[in-house]
């Protein structure tokens, strides 16, 4: 029994002694680390205060700006010396006095050295070494003074040189002006040849007016005021076979389309040509030539006796206006064609309808317009999109408000709208007698007092409280001048490629022309024949 007492103490103190030996271990590894503690923080301090000192050291030689700010600084008196001599050096070589430059020229580098060097060393400059670099600069610029290089002749060459860079300027911008007129203008070589072409083709195949002659013997389409009638005004038969081309492919029903065509002499047989040898998708084409109209003369039309006016062709062409010369964007053919003024004679053209759709020759359409001829006018004439978001649409930038009557009878402040896509009633137009409206505004800026050019003045006149507003995507604008919102072009009705920018020319803007030539065919024969691409 004792021993097995013995047995149950022995292990207790096997127990104690291995407790005591990990706490001394434990105490002598706490003792170490106390004293790696103990020896590494002053070492550190001290590293610490060195860097700080040295640190504040470079700062305190950098300092530019405390250094620029002291009354005394040598730095800051360089730099205005260089400054100067600059300016006087600019002058030196437009009086092609070389010599003198050349010295301003050697003396500015010497003080650039100067400052340089102080700025690697990190000291700023002191007095002695820099008085002969001050010294010299002072007596070239005393000597440039005496050379009449003084502020007042500073300024005045300086004026001298704005004002002759601004004109430089100002003849840049009228050359681009006018050459990007003459652009806007010229009729391409493939247009010329395509007219050529089909004029040929129609003196010489009877049988393209056969199917003329048989298309009109069905023509009652063209008096049917249930049907969709469409006119256009142009002496460009690609444009125009676009308008129609365009308009077939997005008309839901387009054996109801009828499209009335108006074009001149030089151009009726190759648009003739053209619609009879091509067909739209059972589109009705009608082409008639402005020659043909009677009563469109000289003592019905006071813009016709105009345009025969001598003074008038003057005006738009020579550029001699006396106090001031002609904008080159007056002097455009266009402005001298009855064609862009025959918008005004719609009743009289097609004296037996009674609403019509007119388009201009630079518009594609993308979506069905049959809608345009259900919406109710209100008792209008004319339906418009207006254009009044900005402040450049408004009747006063069109029309001369220093004149009483437009300053008596329109609102300055009145919404303009856009030719190009109008719907028209015409038995509004005939009770209201607007034509009569047009010729007496006409008569009214025989002078050009009123406004200067263009048809869309006379038509705010004309239609002033006779247009209805149409919701904008019916004609979205812009295509041929500037950019326009991806998604206003996408849910257009009607996209309109007014300005220079013409998508059939060298300077149609490029990101719009493929939505015009997905509407023309030019796997043509005709087409390749001319290299219209």
């Amino acid at each position: 029994m004792r021993r097995r007492g013995s047995d149950f103490r022995r292990p207790v103190r096997r127990r104690v002694s291995n407790v005591f030996w990990l706490s001394l271990c434990g105490f002598m590894i706490l003792l170490f680390i106390v004293l790696l503690g103990q020896e590494k923080p002053p070492t550190s301090r001290s590293a610490l205060i060195k860097r700080s000192y040295r640190h504040d050291r470079i700062l305190e030689g950098l300092n530019i700006t405390e250094e620029m700010l002291s009354p005394n600084s040598v730095t800051r008196q360089l730099n205005d010396q260089i400054s100067l001599a600059k300016a006087f050096l600019a002058i030196a070589k437009e009086s092609n006095n070389l010599q003198f430059a050349w010295e301003l020229s050697a003396q500015i580098r010497n003080s650039q050295i100067l400052l340089s060097d102080a700025a690697l060393r990190r000291n700023p400059l002191t007095i002695s070494e820099s008085e002969s670099a001050i010294r010299d600069m002072a007596l070239l610029l005393f000597q440039a003074q005496h050379l009449h290089y003084d502020s007042a002749t500073m300024i005045m060459r300086m004026k001298a040189k704005i004002q002759g860079l601004e004109e430089q300027m100002n003849s840049i911008n009228e050359k681009s002006s006018k050459y990007g007129q003459i652009a806007a203008e010229e009729v391409p070589k493939s247009l010329y040849c395509l007219g050529i072409r089909l004029s040929t083709e129609w003196y010489k195949n009877s049988n393209l007016q056969r199917k003329l002659r048989e298309r009109r013997e069905a023509a009652i389409k063209l008096k049917d005021n249930n049907l969709y009638h469409f006119c256009v005004f142009s002496d460009n038969i690609l444009a125009t076979s676009v308008v129609v081309n365009s308009t077939a492919l997005s008309s839901q029903n387009p054996n109801k389309v009828v499209f009335h065509l108006v074009t001149d002499e030089v151009n009726y047989a190759a648009m003739k040509a053209w619609f009879a040898m091509n067909n739209f998708k059972g589109v009705t084409v009608d082409v008639q030539k402005i020659e043909e109209f009677t009563w469109l003369n000289a003592s019905y039309v006071p813009v016709l006796k105009q345009l025969q006016d001598s003074d008038t062709r003057n005006y738009y062409f020579s550029g001699s206006t006396g106090d001031s010369r002609t904008p080159i964007k007056f002097r455009n053919p266009k402005y001298l064609s009855m064609l862009n003024h025959l918008r005004f004679y719609i009743p009289e053209v097609y004296p037996e309808l009674k609403k019509v759709v007119f388009l201009d020759d630079d518009v594609i359409v993308q979506k069905d317009l049959s809608g345009l001829f259900s919406i109710d006018l209100n008792g209008n004439v004319n339906g418009a999109v207006e254009t009044c978001m900005e402040t450049f649409h408004r009747y006063h930038k069109y029309l001369n408000y220093s004149h009483p009557l437009i300053r008596e009878h329109f609102d300055p402040d009145a919404c303009g709208w856009a030719f190009g896509m109008n719907v028209f009633d015409l038995v509004e137009w005939r009770k209201r007698n607007v034509t009569g409206i047009y010729h007496y505004w006409q008569e009214k800026n025989v002078d050009r007092t009123l406004w200067k050019l263009g048809t869309l003045p006379p038509g705010l006149l004309t239609f002033y409280g006779l247009t209805e507003p149409l919701n904008p995507t019916w004609h979205v604008l812009g295509l041929g001048y500037t950019n326009v919102d991806p998604q206003v072009i996408e849910k257009g009705a009607v996209l309109h490629y007014n300005g220079n920018s013409k998508p059939w020319l060298k300077i149609g803007m490029e990101k719009y022309k493929p939505l015009w030539d997905k509407y023309v065919d030019y796997s043509h024969p005709l087409l390749q024949q001319c290299n219209v691409h």
